[in-house]
């Protein structure tokens, strides 16, 4: 078993729904994105056109940031996913460094309220020890809600059904099915990291 998602660039509209609901889901600080949208222009005019690239962890087969974790705070699950332990991590940040995705971010405060000024609403107390500062936080494939059956929740919410999660290991899966049939690449493959996040080209 290896989890691992699929994204259509074909349908992705740039709206940051999967934004939003990480934000909500993870109730990160207000600087902090676990998962976000890059905006380019591709084409010239006047058959110029925006691009958008979601990015989040690779959850790599041999992830960089595990290698030269000093603690052992970084981990590779079973089911594939790669996870932080917030009691082993020392905010060395050397994963930071590794992560060649740009896919992992510190905590350098404490949590604050999203609304300027205000106290932390009752919403945001529930996410408050889940952030600690000096530590390094990151995308984990919403692990509780896979453990539950469910998927990811920038998943659930994508209205353009622009995301798909599985088992890569199954040739019969839906993301292994849309990878093979409609050529989904990694990014920066050359690497050697194998991410577990492939592209469906537009």
């Amino acid at each position: 078993m290896r989890y691992g998602m699929v994204i259509d660039l074909s349908r992705c509209v740039g709206c940051q729904a999967c934004t939003v609901a990480c934000k909500q889901k993870n109730g990160t600080p207000p600087e902090v994105f676990w998962s976000r949208v890059l905006m380019s222009e591709t084409g010239k005019f006047p058959n110029a056109r925006m691009q958008f690239t979601p990015i989040l962890c690779m959850h790599c087969e041999k992830p960089a940031c595990k290698t030269v974790c000093p603690t052992g705070a970084t981990e590779k699950q079973a089911n594939g996913i790669v996870t932080v332990d917030q009691e082993k991590c020392i905010g060395c940040r050397y994963c930071m460094v590794a992560c060649p995705y740009d896919a992992r971010e510190f905590n350098y405060s404490s949590l604050k309220s999203q609304y300027a000024g205000q106290k932390l609403t009752a919403f945001e107390r529930t996410h408050e020890d889940k952030h600690q500062v000096g530590k390094v936080g990151k995308c984990n494939f919403c692990a509780d809600r896979v453990q539950a059956g469910q998927s990811p929740k920038c998943v659930e919410t994508c209205p353009a059904k622009a995301r798909f999660f599985g088992n890569l290991d199954d040739p019969q899966s839906e993301v292994s099915q849309l990878i093979a049939k409609r050529g989904g690449h990694q990014l920066q493959a050359e690497l050697g990291t194998s991410p577990s996040v492939y592209y469906l080209p537009v």
